[in-house]
């Protein structure tokens, strides 16, 4: 890949996100007044778009771009005020700018005529900024920017490296400083060192600069406006005239050489320039500085740091066995490797770790569209966006995500006039959460509105044959029959819902990244989809147990505690089950041996086993009957679906330091699986759904 190559596929990157931004603000836009940081992040993903484009020589994306900045610098300098049909109008336009993105991303032409409308219709807009009425004059034409004396200003720029590794070009900043008025560049190479010194990628040049224009600072800033934080830049107003620069042409000269180059004749501000607020010259200096690193690279290290844990833990194992309490600074150095490898996993995990607004933001624009469409007010939400995850988890929320909230739209808000009816406020709320709970993520979909109907829901389930005609279920279990194939409460099918293949596709896609999902409603008063997932794929904080001779890890967040129980303490169940009282709270007990259909002999009395409390994503206490606990180790996670096959009660599979594989327990799997009938012991019956 050449290194245009490499600046193309950074721009597209960059659209990708601002783009994803610009979704964002538009969605919150309201007719009327907006928050002016809205309206400004609004405005600089478009500006940012329509430089890159402009360096590229995407003429239809900076055609398009320069009418869509246009028009939001007016609604920012509250030319424009927005109409009722104004922000979904904006959005549109959004949509019209990805399509542009897109296909120049890809190579093509955009479809003929596909910015056309758009375009006409910006244009149409940006023309009421003339008729508004009542518009207070100093916002039109601001005094300040009144002045024509030309003003002189000597400028010094240095960029940093990172502008380089941003793909901006400092020959189209000074290019477009220009464009302002009578410069003259003069290069500085003093800090370029030897040749034996030079390292191709730092930044040795600077330029010094003097301009004569009819201009302010503020619109010199707004030259390198998107690399302040990437440059040193000093700008010196000179309030003498001095009339010797007012014919010179765009002029670029190199200390110690006659180069000169001839420039477009100097330009008059813009009219819309003119009324730009004057940007915080200090924006930018607290941002985080990063670097794009292709995901595939990250996979690779971690998969290597994950191998390092095996044979770290395998290591030290061996050499366990083989020293004793009289080497005590040789276990003291073991000890020291296995915490500064930790430290390693840990941060090498913690690359992998992104926010979940990345997922979030993009619902209000849903919301916004189906509700319009379904002809309801609803009020969308949003806690947690901050909460961070692993990028593997984040790229699977998407398609879940959304038809959990088209599915509380459709099925579970009513219309504003059966809201009304009911006593409720016309504009309902879908609410979308997201909390870090021991050691796993819960994400929440619900909504305010009818909530569902278990009568309808074991009717329609017996209707389609999902369930036998005489089935007596309990509140729970009803409800999770919404996630059986080819179930759906609709009654009729619609371009949203009714085909009954969307809730069962959801679990699949949850269970599929190691997490559970559950509902939980109340008739008329709402619903809500609980999603647990864990923090990330890869490590796992474990509690290694023994069982019928077996080892198996428990995941650490899941342990309440450990107990030894009397004979007093357990009880029988007519199904063959057992449970235990715990300081008043009765507990399931499941034999993990026996769940797991361990063939072998358990030599272990029974009341000398211990049981292993855990608690499930939904706050249930299982008690886990085990053999012995063994100690806890932090494990490298391996999929036993993608290397074998899915397994009941099973999460995954882990490698420890004798060199076996073991398999990590699934606690809220393990819970679903009913105990072994008198008639089948050796077969597990599955009853799909919780207990």
């Amino acid at each position: 890949m050449d290194e245009f190559e490499q600046f193309r596929q950074t721009f597209f990157e960059e659209c990708a996100e601002l783009l994803e931004h610009l979704e964002e603000a538009t969605s919150s836009l309201l007719p009327g007044q907006n928050d002016p940081d809205v309206l400004d992040r609004m405005f600089r993903a478009v500006h940012s778009i329509k430089a890159g484009a402009g360096a590229f020589k995407f003429e239809r994306l900076v055609r398009f771009s320069h009418e869509f900045e246009t028009v939001m610098d007016l609604v920012r300098s509250e030319r424009i005020l927005l109409d009722d049909d104004d922000p979904d109008f904006l959005l549109r336009c959004s949509d019209v700018l990805h399509s542009l993105v897109s296909a120049a991303q890809n190579g093509v032409e955009a479809a003929e005529g596909v910015e056309h409308e758009a375009l006409e219709d910006l244009k149409d807009m940006a023309k009421r900024a003339s008729d508004t009425p009542d518009m207070p004059l100093d916002l039109i034409i601001p005094q300040a920017d009144c002045d024509t004396t030309e003003k002189r200003f000597t400028l010094h720029f240095r960029p940093h490296r990172g502008l380089y590794e941003s793909a901006n070009e400092p020959y189209l900043l000074i290019d477009a400083l220009a464009g302002l008025g009578a410069l003259t560049v003069k290069a500085d190479v003093s800090a370029i060192p030897e040749f034996k010194d030079f390292h191709p990628e730092e930044a040795y040049l600077a330029w010094d600069m003097d301009l004569l224009a009819v201009c302010n600072e503020g619109d010199i800033r707004e030259v390198f406006e998107f690399v302040e934080d990437e440059c040193d830049l000093t700008i010196t107003c000179i309030d003498d005239d001095v009339d010797e620069l007012t014919d010179t042409p765009y002029v670029v000269e190199e200390k110690g050489a006659d180069l000169t180059k001839s420039a477009p004749a100097p330009q008059a501000a813009s009219p819309v320039k003119a009324i730009q607020a004057l940007e915080d010259p200090n924006a930018g200096q607290n941002k985080v500085s990063s670097i794009r690193v292709d995901l595939s690279r990250v996979d690779r290290l971690v998969d290597m740091v994950g191998e390092l844990v095996i044979a770290q833990a395998v290591a030290l194992q061996s050499l366990e066995e083989l020293v004793d309490i009289r080497h005590v600074r040789q276990l003291q150095s073991l000890e020291d490797l296995t915490q500064r490898t930790r430290a390693l996993q840990e941060g090498v995990m913690a690359i992998r770790m992104q926010p979940l607004r990345a997922v979030f933001s993009r619902f209000p624009r849903v919301v916004r569209d189906i509700a319009a469409k379904l002809g309801k007010r609803v009020r969308l939400e949003i806690e947690g966006e901050g909460t961070e995850v692993d990028k593997t988890i984040i790229e699977e929320l998407s398609d879940p995500l959304t038809h959990m909230i088209r599915n509380c739209l459709d099925h579970g808000l009513e219309t504003p006039e059966e809201r009304k009816a009911a006593g409720k406020p016309e504009e309902g709320v879908v609410r979308l959460t997201a909390e870090q709970r021991n050691g796993r993520i819960l994400i929440r979909v619900g909504d305010d509105g009818r909530g569902l109907n278990p009568e309808k829901v074991l009717k329609k389930a017996k209707e389609k044959g999902l369930v036998s005609q005489d089935a007596d279920m309990s509140k729970e279990e009803i409800e999770n029959l919404i996630f059986l194939p080819g179930f759906s409460t609709a009654d009729q099918v619609s371009d949203l819902s009714g085909r009954g293949v969307g809730m069962d596709v959801v679990r699949r896609n949850i269970q599929k990244l190691g997490g559970r999902i559950g509902v939980d409603s109340i008739p008329g008063q709402g619903s809500i989809f609980t999603m647990a997932l864990p923090l990330t794929l890869a490590v796992l904080d474990g509690m290694l147990v023994s069982a019928r001779a077996e080892t198996y890890v428990i995941p650490l967040s899941a342990i309440v505690e450990t107990v030894c129980p009397k004979a007093s303490d357990l009880r029988d169940m007519p199904d063959s089950g057992q449970v235990m009282s715990l300081r008043g709270e009765v507990i399931r007990l499941i034999d993990v041996g026996t769940a797991l259909r361990t063939d072998t002999i358990n030599n272990v009395e029974p009341l000398r086993q211990m049981v292993v409390v855990t608690e499930t994503e939904l706050g249930r206490k299982i008690g886990l009957i085990v053999d012995g606990v063994l100690g806890q180790q932090q494990v490298v996670i391996k999929s036993l679906e993608v290397n074998y096959r899915a397994i009941a009660g099973v999460a995954g599979t882990a490698v420890l330091g004798d060199g076996r594989v073991r398999l990590i327990l699934d606690v809220d799997g393990l819970s679903e699986i009913n105990p072994p009938s008198q008639d089948a012991p050796n077969a597990l019956k599955q009853k799909g759904m919780r207990a």
